[in-house]
């Protein structure tokens, strides 16, 4: 699998909210650094890890791969989604290190834009290896 064909994988898995598709992507010592301090190892954390996707509504993810080598490549990636959860939002807000932006009961959750990098080290069987994003988010404004 090239870059390439990983990207092309990577944006039907998370427009489809397909957990056990994400895990298939990744040997069975595969790792997913999903930012440089936390990282999911093996199928079954990987798909764990993945299942937050299916908290997110009208995902669309667009991609452009940056450099390709034998063994992998980087792409830059853009994601939009609609939050479904409050416990996602409550995750996002977490995982930025900020509180929640104000909101009224009642509010809209909102609608979010995540940009960012990814790196793959794909083995000669064709699974991912090594995959680290390193990636930044916001709620979208009116």
């Amino acid at each position: 699998m090239s870059i390439h064909d990983f990207m092309a994988a990577y944006k039907r898995v998370w427009e489809g909210q397909d957990s056990e598709g994400f895990a298939a992507l990744f040997a069975p010592e595969g790792r997913y650094h999903n930012t440089p301090f936390q990282v999911q190892e093996g199928p079954e954390a990987l798909a764990t890890y993945w299942d937050r996707i299916k908290l997110q509504d009208d995902i669309s993810l667009r991609y452009e791969v940056l450099a390709e080598t034998a063994t992998g490549g980087v792409a830059h990636w853009h994601v939009e989604y609609q939050v479904a959860s409050e416990d996602l939002f409550a995750i996002w807000a977490k995982s930025t290190g900020t509180a929640l932006p104000p909101r009224n009961p009642g509010d809209p959750l909102p609608r979010m834009i995540l940009d960012g990098t990814l790196t793959a080290n794909i083995g000669p069987d064709g699974l991912a290896r090594e995959v680290r994003i390193w990636w930044h988010s916001m709620p979208q404004t009116a």
